[in-house]
């Protein structure tokens, strides 16, 4: 239908028609899948998450006020332990996916190399196999007998087997292993993205200017890479502080020394296997609080919050 005969319709379907294609509405009907989706499945479940935490949950309808109760009982070790292994865990994250998925980007990005779209796809599969079955894997790898595939490989250089999944250190090592292997495709993709748009007259200034690979990727392509970066570090800051599955699917409940335990899995223990809504709502809420603030932090230290003159 024309502009000319959607103005001359007068009849109630014109009328709608015309409000909803006015330049002031359509912009709101456009984002209204986005925000009718965030209300429904983010901002409700966090208002009824944060009421919960003030409640002791006897049933679906019944709540009894308790005030900030479940945030006193959170001073307890076994929380302080699972954020220690979050923070440990989300820091060696940070100073492993960031820098491998850049470096291959960089070198992906050449177009002077063979198959580099073969070597794309063998980097990005890693990410299409559930966090579960590649834990299994991993879990058969790193196995604490000594006929398993990585201590049966230490035995080949004449280093004694390691109990993997019963010590701090090496359970720390194998989740980020685990975590570097899946999502460095992802990541990846990302700083290629950010790569495309580096002008190529930028390089080819430098290299004019007697610039090493070296240079032009310390003084081009790193700093113009700032915004990929800082996006790339708030998903890994994410996802350390969320991670659930790698934890899961490798050790059983109530492990010596907490061993394994995140924040995550600490909310799965008390809503779900202990029927404690409350406080695991408050755990859950203490996590978003922890999350914004680091992210909060880091975006400041980024100059995000500068005003440009």
């Amino acid at each position: 239908m024309s502009s000319r005969s959607l103005v001359e319709d007068k009849s109630l379907f014109g009328i709608v028609k015309r409000f909803l294609y006015s330049q002031k509405v359509a912009p709101y009907v456009l984002v209204s899948p986005f925000i009718i989706s965030f209300l429904i499945f983010f901002l409700v479940p966090t208002l009824q998450t944060i009421n919960m935490s003030f409640h002791k949950v006897i049933s679906l309808y019944k709540m009894e006020f308790i005030g900030l109760k479940n945030y006193t009982r959170l001073w307890n070790v076994h929380f302080l332990n699972a954020i220690k292994t979050n923070t440990i865990y989300t820091l060696a994250c940070v100073c492993t996916m960031i820098p491998i998925p850049m470096v291959l980007a960089v070198f992906l990005n050449d177009r002077t190399l063979r198959g580099r779209n073969f070597y794309r796809s063998v980097f990005f599969i890693p990410s299409l196999t559930s966090v579960i079955v590649a834990g299994v894997a991993f879990r058969l790898i790193f196995g604490s007998l000594p006929n398993a595939l990585f201590n049966w490989m230490l035995g080949l250089v004449g280093l004694e087997p390691v109990s993997w999944n019963m010590e701090y250190w090496p359970a720390m090592f194998i989740m980020v292993c685990l975590a570097v292997w899946r999502v460095t495709g992802v990541y990846m993709i990302y700083f290629l993205s950010g790569l495309q748009s580096i002008p190529e007259e930028l390089y080819e200034s430098a290299e004019i200017d007697g610039a090493d690979p070296l240079k032009k990727f310390f003084y081009i392509t790193l700093p113009l890479l700032k915004p990929t970066t800082l996006y790339v570090l708030t998903l890994v800051v994410f996802e350390g502080y969320r991670m659930f599955g790698e934890s899961y699917v490798y050790w059983e409940e109530n492990t010596p020394g907490d061993l394994g335990l995140t924040i995550t899995r600490y909310i799965y223990m008390e809503a779900f296997r202990k029927n404690d809504m409350g406080f695991g709502s408050a755990i859950g809420i203490t996590l978003l609080c922890i999350v914004m603030i680091i992210n909060v932090i880091q975006l400041k230290s980024f100059g995000f919050f500068k005003k440009e003159d």
